[in-house]
């Protein structure tokens, strides 16, 4: 029950950082975004893991592990972190969400070529619907009409001239690539962690972002990129600071939620950040994101194929009464 409830709650922060970068990359740029998101994460973590005691869990780590976490923490703070908030910009997080589910199509790619995983019923439902949730997104009818009765009918300096009007190729193209980020790195971490224990994995999550603080040190290093994060707009920063936080708790609360209850339950309730999602942005950015019954059924479409891929056929089966034939059904796996 706890660790359902932990869950719950890291999905809902998970949400409200999304909510709060969007608002901060209106006026700041990405690399103003990881200059803040990416470095806060070493000092949460580090008081986090001296807490708990996990700092001596930092050199118990093989050679091989490190390096995972190393990746894992380059490709998912950096790479997957940039793509996000790029596409954030581009297109809001609204319409980001549903694309963005592709990370699962990576990860279980991953996971059946290395961890020995296989291809289900479900799972191949859940491809199916993750990839039918990203085109109901787009209403190019309603885009057209949007921009022109904004345009044409609206008073100058009036709210309507700043109706947002999303990028779609600039966001479909980002968020396709973050999810690469996001897809390899749970595989990564997966294999570092693996029979460890939580005290382990913040040790593992201090590794992961001070790799990537490095990472991101030497890009500072190219000419004119420190001058340009140092002029970041303080409303900018101030929000960027905040999704730092809360993002690094709500991870923390997904180690938490791992701990005390199996994966095939906490990663389901984690993707209901989706609809999470939703309400924040209605609240802190009501004026620059897109809502609407398609927004909503895209994000309902992916969740159920999230919900797909991420759910056990034996999860399944206890919890329904099937027939036989079902049952043999669902039990097909490729390989």
């Amino acid at each position: 029950m706890l660790g359902g409830f932990l869950a719950l709650l890291s999905a809902a922060t998970f949400a409200f950082e999304t909510a709060t970068a969007r608002r901060g990359v209106l006026t700041g740029s990405v690399a103003q975004a990881l200059s803040i998101t990416v470095p806060l994460g070493v000092p949460i973590f580090f008081l986090a893991a001296a807490a708990f005691g996990a700092l001596g869990t930092v050199l118990g780590f093989s050679a091989e592990a490190f390096a995972y976490l190393a990746l894992a923490g380059v490709l998912h703070f950096v790479w997957g972190r940039y793509c996000n908030y790029r596409a954030s910009k581009a297109m809001g997080a609204n319409l980001v969400a549903p694309v963005q589910q592709g990370n699962l199509l990576v990860t279980l790619a991953l996971a059946i070529w290395i961890l020995g995983e296989h291809l289900t019923p479900l799972r191949v439902l859940g491809i199916v619907l993750v990839v039918l949730g990203p085109a109901l997104t787009y209403d190019r009818t309603h885009h057209k009409k949007e921009t022109s009765v904004t345009a044409a009918d609206a008073p100058p300096g009036s709210d309507a001239h700043k109706v947002f009007r999303p990028n779609y190729a600039e966001g479909y193209l980002f968020a396709l690539l973050s999810s690469t980020g996001y897809g390899i790195s749970p595989v990564l971490v997966r294999l570092a962690l693996e029979n460890r224990s939580l005290e382990a994995s913040l040790g593992g999550g201090l590794i992961s972002y001070a790799a990537a603080t490095l990472a991101f040190g030497l890009i500072l290093l190219l000419p004119g990129q420190w001058r340009h994060v140092r002029s970041i707009d303080p409303g900018a920063a101030k929000w960027f600071a905040i999704s730092a936080v809360f993002v690094c708790f709500a991870q923390m609360l997904r180690y938490m939620a791992l701990v005390l209850a199996p994966v095939s339950v906490v990663t389901p309730i984690q993707r209901t950040s989706l609809l999470f999602r939703l309400y924040f942005s209605r609240i802190i950015n009501p004026q620059h994101e897109v809502f609407g019954g398609r927004i909503v059924a895209a994000t309902v479409v992916s969740l159920l194929g999230a919900l797909g891929l991420s759910v056990s056929t034996e999860i399944v089966q206890s919890v329904l009464p099937l027939p036989d034939w079902a049952r043999t059904f669902l039990n097909w796996h490729w390989p």
